[in-house]
């Protein structure tokens, strides 16, 4: 059974950065575009970024892009969140997520259509 298991997250100042790491288990994951999504108490997990199968198109909500960079590395089964000039509004538990369906061209950023999550991990920007 493929699992998702996220790191890289913790405390930080306001303008540093954490780069965030999702590793997978099993043979599939390069087959698959992959996502990553933040929720924040009290709001409804919301989309940050995804990028397809073979890393060819990555995607981002706009409150994040400059800042957020999204990549993978199939051989090593890992998708990774580089996020730079954090601020405290991007506070929250950030999860990845596999798509649906294999092979996607543009991966949706509808947490529905992510069918296998991680557990999350803690992001907190300080101001």
């Amino acid at each position: 059974q493929v699992q998702l298991v996220e790191s890289g997250g913790g405390l930080v100042q306001a303008g540093g950065s954490l780069r965030l790491s999702c590793a997978a288990s099993g043979r599939t994951f390069s087959a698959y575009a992959m996502g990553w999504f933040r929720q924040a108490p009290g709001k409804e997990r919301e989309f940050v970024a995804c990028i397809t199968w073979n890393g060819g198109r990555t995607y981002y909500v706009d409150s994040v892009k400059g800042r957020f960079t999204i990549s993978r590395d199939n051989a090593k089964n890992t998708v990774y969140l580089q996020m730079n000039s954090l601020k405290p509004e991007d506070t929250a538990v950030y999860y990845c997520a596999r798509d649906r369906y294999p092979a996607s061209v543009v991966p949706s950023t509808t947490p529905g259509e992510y069918e296998l999550w991680g557990q999350g991990t803690q992001v907190t920007v300080s101001a």
